[in-house]
């Protein structure tokens, strides 16, 4: 599948402890941005070890930038300006943070487009994509409804 678009980003990772706090912290990923509609991250610009993805193909509410992103904190040392918080369809939230304003602005527009674009005639779904399904919040590895599995969305 071709990239669309690649680059560094800090993501903000949620981490669920039995007592019922939350810890929120920021690790930085390789995110390539794939002609199918899918965003994976990885853990270096090679690729080949990836971490996770996103479905990002007409799963998009809206995208906020920079100040609008009033709930979230950047990175220690990184400035406001580089926020996104991705809003998806399906309830989920991607917290990002670029280096600089005109990198997130970047990152908006490509993910916007990728996310009205239809896919390419013959397009699949990767093997290791991801989507969240709306019945019962697992995780299914196909475009297809899931058959009730109770996973939990990392």
């Amino acid at each position: 599948m071709a990239l669309v678009r690649g680059g560094w980003l800090w993501r903000q990772m949620h981490l669920e402890y039995r007592t019922g706090s939350i810890l929120r912290r920021w690790k930085r990923n390789w995110f390539a941005l794939w002609l199918d509609g899918t965003l994976g991250y990885y853990h270096d610009e090679t690729a080949q070890d990836e971490e996770d993805r996103v479905l990002i193909h007409f799963n998009v509410r809206d995208i906020k930038i920079g100040p609008e992103c009033h709930d979230v904190q950047p990175p220690e040392g990184r400035s406001r300006d580089g926020l996104l918080t991705v809003n998806l369809r399906e309830g989920g939230r991607l917290h990002l943070c670029a280096e600089t304003k005109d990198d997130a602005l970047a990152w908006k527009t490509a993910l916007l487009e990728a996310n009205s674009t239809p896919a390419p005639a013959g397009a699949t779904v990767p093997p290791r994509s991801r989507r969240v399904c709306s019945k019962v919040r697992c995780v299914t590895r196909s475009w297809s409804p899931c058959k009730v599995e109770r996973r939990i969305w990392v």
